[in-house]
């Protein structure tokens, strides 16, 4: 599938700068994965990829998917947005063969996200553990947040939710909703966490403030953490995170509810942290991603959002450190995109979140 990038402009938000179309080809590597939801890239050139209904899935470099399940995962909650979620590789997965999952646990009456991790051996899970249950648990399937990145010291940063119905709690530091948290990678709580030692404070808490976090990439490079995050109807939002800090929600927010009610006469208040950019109407950004390959020179250190509501990817534009324009991409797929990532052959990697799911690998057209 061959087809040319539609650029656009984000007014004053962003730094006026023309982006050029550029051509480039879409293939599909693999199909029918189940609500597939994140793919990581093993050393020896296979990927793992999670489908949201419960299994880890192992596709070969060709694109062809094992048609046996990795063995040694635990039974996820699955319901609605709830069910097996990322998956990710240890900084040192070449000595170590850890790998970090994150699921929803309980039930519909009692549950949250998990992080969990387990060696691969023989494409087997071996050694699981649990390292950290989001707490409080709460009813309903919604808004589990999920996503995992490692910053420059190898403390593991984990996205959260705010379960929905509790989005006032996104404000309390004394549970885990609405946040995002930082752990060692054994689970255990860094000493120089932003909250450690504050009575009444969760001690994972890395920044607070959020709704539902589904993209979170650290530019190792830059030093900085980049996040997004889903909006109710419009301001989904795009955040530099730094610890400590309070991002807004539901105290100050671009959305309005589903009922149509205002949620906060505020956009921005004091000491609150106002968003890089928002997306009003909603997009519903899912995966977030920074290039940094050899086949797209014109998209290095771009980010990139895959968005669900949209169906596209956003590609946004940073230079020295500001944005500098958006472009949509892949509209022509006319699917909802669960997860976008940078691969090491300096492919663009695309899952379509559907129940017959598509792996997609975006390469130039020549």
């Amino acid at each position: 599938m061959l087809r040319r990038s539609r650029a656009l402009l984000l007014g004053a938000l962003l730094v006026s700068t023309p982006l050029l179309a550029l051509d480039y080809r879409i293939e599909t590597l693999s199909e029918g994965l189940e609500n597939p939801w994140a793919v990581a890239f093993l050393p020896d050139g296979r990927m793992l990829v999670t489908e949201r209904v419960g299994r880890l899935r192992i596709v070969e470099a060709d694109g062809s998917v094992d048609p046996e399940p990795v063995a040694g995962l635990p039974e996820a909650f699955i319901a609605a947005q709830a069910g097996l979620m990322d998956v990710a590789l240890d900084p040192d997965y070449g000595d170590n063969r850890w790998l970090y999952l994150t699921y929803a646990y309980g039930s519909l009456e009692a549950n949250n996200t998990r992080l969990a991790r387990a060696r691969l051996v023989d494409d087997e899970l071996h050694d699981f553990e649990v390292l950290f249950t989001a707490q409080p648990l709460k009813a309903g399937a919604a808004h589990y947040g999920g996503r995992i990145a490692f910053l420059a010291d190898k403390t593991l940063v984990l996205t959260l939710g705010d379960g929905f119905d509790w989005r006032e709690e996104a404000q309390n530091p004394a549970n885990h909703l609405g946040k995002i948290v930082r752990l060692n990678r054994d689970g255990s709580v860094p000493q120089d966490n932003p909250l450690v030692g504050q009575e009444g404070a969760a001690p994972e808490i890395y920044s607070l403030g959020h709704r539902n976090v589904q993209g979170i990439f650290f530019d190792a490079e830059h030093n900085r953490l980049y996040s997004h995050e889903h909006g109710p109807r419009g301001g989904d939002e795009l955040n530099l995170i730094e610890a400590g800090n309070n991002y807004g929600w539901p105290l100050a927010t671009f959305g309005i509810d589903y009922t149509g009610a205002r949620i906060s006469p505020y956009t921005e208040l004091p000491g609150l942290i106002a968003p890089l950019l928002h997306w009003t109407p909603s997009v519903a950004p899912s995966s977030l991603t920074l290039y940094r390959g050899e086949l797209f020179p014109e998209w290095q250190d771009d980010l990139f959002a895959a968005t669900l509501a949209e169906r596209s990817v956003r590609r946004i534009r940073v230079r020295d450190g500001m944005l500098a324009g958006e472009e949509i991409l892949f509209e022509e797929l006319g699917e909802r995109i669960r997860d976008v990532r940078s691969g090491p052959d300096g492919a663009l990697y695309l899952l379509t979140d559907n129940p017959q799911g598509r792996l997609l690998r975006v390469v130039p057209s020549e």
